[in-house]
């Protein structure tokens, strides 16, 4: 097997998929020509992987340092029954239907993420992306104009307490949910240039709220507006899973959504993600980032 790629775009403004590699073997050639795909497309999509939890995180590591390993996202609990929908967990879980950027809650956004496919739903459970280049460069100028300069905080605990999916403190310490007990929401811009191409993109998402500037009112109509804008069928795809799918995103471009997956019983998200604190990468059926 060579080091180039066969790269064939998806029918997307963003987006490619990558026949004819096993990412789990990639030489240092490779992996520069994937970060190169990377950087243009903002999703790839690699199908046939089949990896390990070990083989994610090292293929993760070739972009950076993790901020976690791959960990499962699933409703099924350690004695293998489906929890009810209202653990914390689950709850959780259910939240990541909204439309988001990874760890924008947290003191280090992650740069970046691999969902792989490992239990496949019989119905429902893709994946859901949208491109924050695309939406920021369609929008007209008297938006950019109002936007620019302008940031809001970010918070897990305001995304899901606006998503009717309240969890006390305690609960959400017992079961470890990740960054939501982060009690200093970070502020970030609206519009934020991408560190490796410089090119604007949006930074909004349901974990943003309180732009700097305006009433609680005028900041969630803003950024009502901007997610709505965002998020038309124009500028995302939707992914279906195949079994052994490994999908590299950046989290710095696109938001991403879960689809109703939970409605699913007995169902596992369909990818492990690693994503990666800003300016490092991510990567993982389970979720992990890479800082």
């Amino acid at each position: 097997m060579g080091d180039r790629l066969r790269i064939e775009p998806l029918d997307a403004v963003f987006g490619a998929v990558v026949a004819d590699v096993a990412v789990a073997r990639c030489g240092p050639h490779q992996i520069t020509a994937i970060r190169d795909a990377w950087n243009e497309f903002g999703l790839l999509v690699f199908p046939g992987q089949h990896l390990s939890q070990s083989e994610q995180d090292h293929f993760a590591r070739q972009f950076g340092e993790l901020e976690f390993v791959a960990t499962a996202l699933t409703n099924i609990g350690s004695d293998g029954t489906v929890r009810d929908p209202s653990h914390p967990l689950v709850m959780s879980l259910k939240g990541n239907e909204g439309w988001h950027h990874d760890s924008t809650y947290m003191p280090i956004q992650a740069k970046g993420a691999v969902f792989t496919a490992e239990i496949i739903p019989a119905q429902g459970g893709a994946t859901g992306f949208a491109d924050m280049r695309a939406a920021y460069e369609a929008l007209d100028a008297e938006t950019r104009a109002q936007i620019a300069g302008l940031a809001a905080f970010h918070s897990r605990r305001y995304s899901m307490d606006r998503a009717g999916l309240h969890v006390d403190a305690g609960a959400a310490s017992a079961s470890r949910l990740y960054g939501y007990d982060n009690s200093e929401p970070p502020l970030r811009p609206l519009v934020k240039p991408h560190p490796d191409t410089g090119r604007p993109n949006l930074l909004i998402g349901q974990h943003a709220f309180g732009v700097s500037g305006m009433s609680d009112e005028q900041s969630e109509a803003l950024l009502d507006h901007l997610d709505d804008h965002a998020t038309q069928p124009r500028f995302t795809y939707h992914h279906e899973w195949s079994g052994g799918d490994a999908v590299l995103w950046d989290n710095r471009r696109l938001m991403h959504r879960a689809d109703d997956w939970l409605e699913i019983a007995h169902v596992e998200h369909p990818g492990i993600q690693i994503a990666v604190p800003a300016d490092h990468i991510v990567g993982v059926m389970g979720q992990c980032h890479v800082g």
